[in-house]
């Protein structure tokens, strides 16, 4: 049976999750904490629209995981644990790549080894469960 145009697209989000979260990993291992933070977040929120976009949704706006995973949490109510933990890499978006977000320094002196472990492991949860959702869908 071919693949629903849906299913084909959420492929392509979740191909390109994995890819950043690869690099995030990359990154980190290379003491670029901040930039694995920033990458971690990517990662996660292409997960949470690649799912979205797989249970059909044809546009998906924003770029903060509370809100893309109170979104799926309306078709998929056991996001509510990915919504808890989502938002924690919220606080990277902006906070990894910018001066602005922080009360002194810059992110690349600030984001330590922590920082980037806490992220990747969050990434990989999230992006390890919209998969298994994606893959539990009828083709």
């Amino acid at each position: 049976m071919a693949e629903s145009a849906a299913l084909k697209n959420a492929s392509r989000w979740m191909k390109q999750a994995v890819i950043d979260l690869t690099d995030a990993e990359f990154v980190a291992a290379s003491g670029r904490h901040a930039l694995a933070c920033f990458l971690s977040h990517q990662s996660a929120e292409k997960a949470v629209t690649g799912y979205l976009i797989a249970r059909g949704a044809e546009m998906v706006w924003g770029h903060s995981l509370a809100d893309l995973c109170e979104d799926a949490m309306a078709v998929e109510p056991s996001f509510d644990f990915m919504k808890s933990i989502g938002p924690l890499l919220d606080k990277h978006y902006l906070g990894a790549r910018y001066p602005g977000g922080l009360p002194g320094g810059v992110p690349a002196e600030v984001y330590e080894s922590h920082d980037s472990e806490r992220a990747l492991e969050i990434a990989r949860d999230i992006n390890q469960f919209a998969q298994e959702r994606i893959d539990q869908l009828p083709v």
